[in-house]
């Protein structure tokens, strides 16, 4: 607001608002005079917004509201600057490549004394537009009074000129066919239709044409290199302009209607020959980019609305075993122990209890229980004067797996997982800013698509950039192909009857901050080779898949919000090999990312969660990398291998889903490593015999998108990468390994195996689970359960089921609530330490059949070693320690001819010993950490994010059928 007194001293003391109402009814050219005079009066000129300058605005027959037709209603930052770029925009167009050294001003502000003014109508000098064009001059202006104007004939139109209509929009129309030849053209408030002869209405070849306010019914414009044009305001009614090779067209607040074919075609590599117009078209488009037009958008997080708290990750205990000594030395003071006595039986009876389909009413354990909970109870028996110590280190990879991070992390550990903006992602890829800030082909801007067949179609090596534009209600929106490039920036893209974007055929780009929803397929469609940048988009409410890639196609997936959709967020297969990263992934209601028919990937550093079947689903020969992402609070199965699947999946955090954290069928063949597997409604990890229903899972994941359209046939296999390069990176398996992961808290058994094949299980921190650590239940093959610590159970350490093959070697089973070790099965329990179970040390029950070899043994209360009905098998060599119960060491009650026990040292107590000392060797696991992941990393980046966006999930699984996910 101006100062009274800068305007009495120039107006003689009127007030300001009443000078206001006499300046509303000046001309412009007045306007202009009196902004001239002084810089109060400049002031008060720029004042009249809202009032006068809207008027002129809105009254302008050449333009329309700045922000049709997408935002009608919204009022533009100055209807002033709106006003004055219509106005140059019918000055700019009468440069001509002769003149093109001189000066932009003298351009937009010279006078033409020698320029006329022809009419054309009933009544005029000229009855039709051809006898008009005949005699005009150069840069001669011609009116076409209200009527309609049929040419029989192709025009060719040779001297630049102005071409105007009179009246409203739609009084005037033209049938006609034009071929420019000339150097530069403007027509204004016309409306255009085909004549019978040919289904083009206007077509440029070199020079460059310029639309404002016009609209095409039922034809075709063409513009052909090294010809431009600029279209603004316009209306196509099941009309469309084809682009061929140009170097820059601009179409800018243009509404595109009901086309049976796509909207825009732009066909070929920019052409290196241009006209006198590129200058001037690459300055408009640069002047206004999305770019820096608006600020980036604040990510999507629904769960912010609620308060998140830090997980519960608890520092496990240490495995030294103190027996006899007061319990303060190793609980919590807060927490009093409870006693729990559970026998083999009632452990059978739970675990055979969970083999059938879990229901979601099952209620979760106290993920803040006391890990010692089952230790030695608070009785005061007369042994707790005594000590009895196993003194021993915790191994270095428990301690990597089970610990705390540091406080001072969790800012930065944090803020890696957080979605990062657009200019963030720009600034950390060179060639993604390229793209974004590269201008070649067509510019389409601020554009309305709709109820048509197609938006935008770019082929044959094209390039397009399509910036705030509006598609929605069409069969696509944009198709890419043929090594064509485009750049979409801030598009509403909505209500498509299939994918939404379309990339085939090595075509790529930039795809970001687009809002990309409610399409009836995948909202992007990548296949054949193409290899976009897909970055801060929201891609949700999907009838299908958030983001499929296929058929070898490839892509870099970064920072996206993709939610809701009623399939996968992102669904790999066919030798799909995207990049994905750093994306959040939630609120879906299939799978968070779906790997199928031999997809592969990196997939790294996302947070998938809230998904109502599993974060993760790799299937049918997919082969992806998983890599330190947040996958949690999904309705189902954190990670779930279905039959024949791959993959590396490493260092992720599996949290809080309400079935398994990791469900495998055990025809699969994963690698699963250095994970943090915690605080999961049931097993930690459970691998599985029976075959999934596959015809079930293609139907219900996407088997009906259109995979093979155009003809395109099924033969991914042929166009496979070489199975060399893809495994070169990693570590060669023949059988499924589960190795160095922690898994904790969970509300069965840490690892359950009912399985057909051979598994190897190896350096695992398995800790604090509800039930059993390790329950075998079935065991066709050889199960290699080697150098694991399995600690503080509910239940017994390790279970193994008749029928069932193991091999024990090397791990270190402590203080679980049951016995360290129960079998009923068949294979070798070797140099493992079995130290301070609640229950017997190692029992062997009905027709077991072990070797027991080198182990150390010993329980707290109960037997060593038990040994009851038709047991066999060799008992040798073990070092078994007396408990503080002072029960016999080794209870066998088995046919003796059938059991060989031998060279076994076994100690009782006294008093007077010295404490016991687990050394030569030292407590076990043994383990050498060789391998190059920094576990303690990987592990802690993806653990702490929990604190921000932990979730809280209730209610039971949506579907009736198994949690398991053998539904799919």
């Amino acid at each position: 607001m101006l100062l009274m007194s800068q305007v009495t001293m120039e107006v003689s003391g009127l007030p300001l608002e009443l000078w206001r109402l006499i300046l509303a009814y000046l001309r412009l050219p007045d306007l202009g005079r009196c902004s001239l005079v002084c810089k109060a009066w400049y002031e008060l000129i720029l004042s009249l917004d809202s009032t006068r300058w809207r008027q002129l605005c809105l009254r302008c027959v050449e333009c329309r509201h700045p922000n049709w037709p997408n935002q009608p209603d919204v009022e533009p930052r100055s209807w002033r600057e709106a006003f004055k770029q219509h106005y140059l925009a019918a000055k700019t167009w009468t440069k001509n490549a002769q003149e093109l050294e001189s000066s932009n001003c003298f351009y937009l502000f010279r006078r033409r004394k020698d320029r006329r003014v022809l009419y054309v109508g009933p009544g005029c000098e000229f009855d039709n537009l051809g006898s008009a064009l005949t005699s005009a001059n150069i840069y001669d202006k011609i009116v076409l009074f209200p009527g309609i104007y049929e040419e029989q004939g192709e025009i060719i139109l040779n001297v630049p000129v102005e071409i105007m209509g009179q009246g409203k929009l739609g009084d005037v129309a033209l049938l006609v066919c034009v071929d420019q030849h000339c150097a530069t053209t403007r027509l204004c408030n016309l409306v255009f239709m085909p004549v019978w002869f040919s289904p083009v209405m206007y077509k440029v070849s070199s020079g460059h044409v310029q639309f404002d306010n016009c609209n095409f019914e039922n034809g075709q414009l063409q513009i052909h290199a090294p010809g431009t044009c600029q279209v603004k305001f316009c209306t196509f009614n099941q009309a469309s302009i084809s682009l061929h090779s140009v170097a820059l067209c601009v179409l800018e607040n243009c509404e595109f209607v009901g086309s049976e074919i796509a909207s825009v075609t732009v066909e070929g590599h920019p052409s290196s020959d241009r006209n006198w117009a590129y200058k001037h078209l690459m300055g408009l488009a640069r002047s206004s980019s999305a770019l820096s037009a608006t600020q980036d958008s604040a990510p999507l997080n629904p769960s912010n609305q609620e308060t998140f708290g830090h997980l519960p990750i608890r520092n496990p205990r240490t495995c030294e075993v103190v027996i006899g000594e007061s319990q303060s030395n190793f609980i919590p003071a807060s927490k009093s122990p409870r006693a729990c006595e559970k026998d083999f039986k009632k452990e059978n009876a739970m675990n055979s209890e969970l083999c059938p389909a879990r229901d979601g009413q099952r209620t979760a354990h106290d993920a803040d229980s006391n890990d010692s909970d089952h230790s030695s109870s608070s009785e005061n028996e007369s042994e707790d004067q005594f000590l009895f110590k196993f003194s021993h280190q915790l191994p270095s990879l428990a301690k990597s797996l089970l610990c705390r991070p540091q406080t001072n992390g969790l800012t930065n550990l944090q803020k890696g997982l957080e979605l990062k903006t657009l200019q963030q992602e720009l600034q950390r890829d060179s060639e993604a800013q390229s793209l974004a800030c590269s201008l070649q082909g067509c510019l389409i801007r601020k554009c309305l698509f709709r109820d048509g067949k197609g938006g935008v179609f770019v082929c044959s090596q094209g390039r397009a950039k399509m910036e705030g534009n509006v598609f929605r209600d069409l069969v696509y929106a944009v198709r890419c192909v043929q090594n064509s490039k485009i750049i979409m920036l801030k598009n509403d893209i909505y209500h498509c009857k299939a994918s939404g974007i379309f990339l085939r055929l090595e075509a790529g780009g930039l795809i970001a901050d687009n809002n990309i929803y409610s399409n009836s397929e995948a909202g992007v469609d990548i296949r054949k080779g193409a290899n976009p940048f897909i970055l801060c988009n929201k891609i949700h409410s999907g009838l299908r898949s958030g983001i499929v890639v296929l058929g070898n196609g490839k892509g870099i997936i970064r920072s996206n919000q993709i939610y809701g959709n009623k399939e996968a967020g992102i669904y790999i297969l066919y030798n799909g090999n995207p990049i994905v990263s750093g994306n959040h992934i939630f609120q879906g209601l299939a799978a968070g990312i779906a790997v199928n028919e031999n997809g592969r990937g990196q997939i790294t550093e996302n947070v998938i969660r809230e998904n109502h079947w599993g974060g993760a689903d790799i299937r049918r020969g997919g082969d992806p990398v998983l890599r330190s992402n947040l996958i949690c609070f999904g309705y189902s199965d954190g990670v779930v291998v279905g039959e024949q699947g791959k993959g590396l999946i490493e260092g992720n955090t599996i949290y809080g889903n309400k079935g398994c954290g990791m469900w495998i069928m055990s025809s699969s063949l994963p690698h699963i490593t250095s994970n943090q597997i915690a605080h999961n409604n049931i097993y930690g990890v459970a691998v599985f015999c029976q075959k999934d229903d596959a015809n079930d899972y293609l139907i219900n994941q996407g088997n009906n998108e259109n995979f093979n359209d155009e003809g395109e046939a099924f033969s991914w296999e042929n166009e496979l990468e070489s199975e060399d390069d893809h495994l070169s990176s990693r570590r060669p398996i023949s059988v499924a390994l589960i190795e160095s992961n922690s898994i904790n808290h969970n509300g069965a058994a840490g690892l359950y195996v009912k399985s057909n094949e051979a598994l190897n299980v190896m350096a695992n921190v398995i800790h604090a689970n509800q039930e059993s650590g390790l329950a075998v239940l079935q065991s066709t093959q050889l199960t290699r359960i080697a150098n694991n610590s399995i600690s503080c159970n509910h239940l017994g350490g390790i279970l193994v089921e008749a029928e069932c093959r193991v091999e024990l070697r090397g791990n270190g089973i402590y203080d679980n609530g049951g016995p360290g070790v129960s079998s009923k099965g068949e294979g070798a329990i070797l140099e493992n330490d079995i130290i301070g179970n609640r229950g017997c040390g190692l029992q062997l029950l009905q027709a077991a059949n072990m070797k027991i070899t080198k182990n150390r043994i010993h329980s707290s209360r109960d037997y060593g070693i038990v040994m009851l009905d038709q047991v066999r098998g060799q008992v040798q060599e073990n070092t078994i320690f007396q408990g503080r119960t002072r029960k016999t060491i080794l209870q066998q009650v088995s046919r003796l001819e059938d059991c060989l026990v031998q060279n076994n040292k076994l100690l009782a107590f006294r008093k007077s010993d010295i404490p016991w000392k687990l050394e030569n060797p030292p407590a076990r696991p043994q383990i050498e950490d060789t391998r190059s992941i920094s576990t303690a990393h990987n592990s802690q980046k993806v653990a702490t994010v929990t604190t921000r966006i932990g979730t809280r999930v209730e209610g039971s699984c949506p579907s009736s059928r198994s949690i398991f996910c053998t539904l799919l």
